[in-house]
């Protein structure tokens, strides 16, 4: 384990949603019914995504035991309710009975994770999916920082069907004011994100100025038509999912994973750990998990994931701001260049600086 990763804290829920797009991490790894996936565990809903692509296997892998609660979680709700009680459960849609559709989910879990859901009683009755640091961080900004910046009626505005000249019109005259230039820069920079969003250890490896990256990709972004049917923008400026769902979430994927859902499973360590437990994997959703490592690390994990992996294998992941490519510095993977940047192009985690494929020749 990284130096870094030691230092982090693991008692809490860090995301309660996956901040990565599932729909491009699908065309990506092009998940088939004879494919075992090692997927990095966060929030769940990227591995809860493998199934509605009829994965054989789903290991959910996170160092984080309460991450892994959470997902065990989300989990026996895909389970024991029909897509409206999920929603309501999970925070997408309002309600006022989560605690009593609580009961009925926790028949699924083992004692001891109902236990430790049984004394979290609040973020139940709240919402699972607003309960991370990550998305109160959100809160934060949309409650506190962006009302000194722009009226509800601005922000509306931003997302409504707009021309590709209307849409940067609209940013550039209307929404790109000093005050957002200003408080963004000082929301998003190293020092806040690294406080109350990310785990300060989770930034060591970045060299770049933090919140000038984050700021001209958010506005590059909201610049362009894209940002307007963006569920992760719509969050984070609204605080709430508008006018789409997350994959797993939307009620036709939905209905594939539920009687799939007993193919996934979770494994409580590193990525290159759970090959002790598991074996045959031929897809890879490793998240951003290279950002933290420093470069023998990183050297070190690759070559464990290239050798235990089968030929033909499939890796996709995110660089944020730490470039790392296992194909660059492995010679038994290809970079399958052109798919990653056209999948790239449709990525609505916009934060992102790149998203790769790597495949195991």
């Amino acid at each position: 384990m990284s130096e870094q990763l030691k230092k982090v804290r693991h008692d809490y829920i860090r995301y309660a949603n996956c901040w990565e797009d599932a729909d491009i991490l699908l065309d990506a790894l092009q998940v088939g019914n004879n494919d075992r996936v090692l997927s990095i565990g966060s929030a769940g809903d990227n591995s809860f995504s493998m199934l509605a692509q009829d994965a054989e296997l789903v290991v959910a892998v996170d160092i984080n035991p309460v991450q892994l609660n959470l997902i065990e979680l989300k989990k026996a709700a895909i389970a024991t309710l029909n897509h409206q009680e999920f929603l309501q459960f999970l925070g997408f849609e309002e309600c006022k009975h989560r605690w009593e559709l609580f009961q009925a989910v926790k028949s699924e879990l083992s004692s001891e994770i109902a236990s430790f859901w049984a004394n979290r009683r609040q973020e139940i009755e709240e919402g699972i999916i607003y309960q991370g640091k990550f998305e109160k961080y959100f809160k934060l900004f949309h409650k506190k920082v962006l009302p000194l910046i722009h009226t509800k009626k601005r922000i509306k505005r931003l997302f409504e069907l707009k021309s590709a000249n209307e849409q940067a019109e609209y940013f550039n005259a209307s929404w790109n004011n000093r005050r957002w230039r200003l408080l963004f820069k000082i929301f998003f920079s190293r020092f806040v994100m690294g406080r109350l969003g990310r785990d300060p250890q989770f930034l060591k490896e970045v060299e770049v100025p933090v919140s000038t990256f984050i700021a001209s990709t958010a506005n590059d972004h909201l610049s362009s038509v894209a940002c307007q049917q963006n569920y992760f923008l719509q969050f984070i400026l609204t605080g709430k999912f508008n006018t789409a769902l997350p994959h797993y979430a939307r009620k036709e994927n939905f209905e594939l994973i539920k009687p799939r859902i007993h193919r996934m499973t979770v494994y409580n360590g590193l990525a290159e750990d759970a090959f002790k437990a598991f074996e045959g994997f031929n897809k890879f959703n490793l998240s951003n998990i290279f950002e933290y490592m420093n470069p023998e690390l990183f050297q070190s994990v690759s070559e464990n994931l290239w050798q235990e992996a089968l030929s033909g294998a499939r890796y996709a992941y995110w660089n944020l701001m730490v470039p790392r490519r296992m194909s660059k510095i492995l010679s038994g993977l290809f970079y399958d260049e052109a798919n990653a940047q056209h999948l790239s192009q449709q990525d609505k985690g916009f934060f992102y600086g790149n998203f790769i494929i790597d495949v195991k020749s």
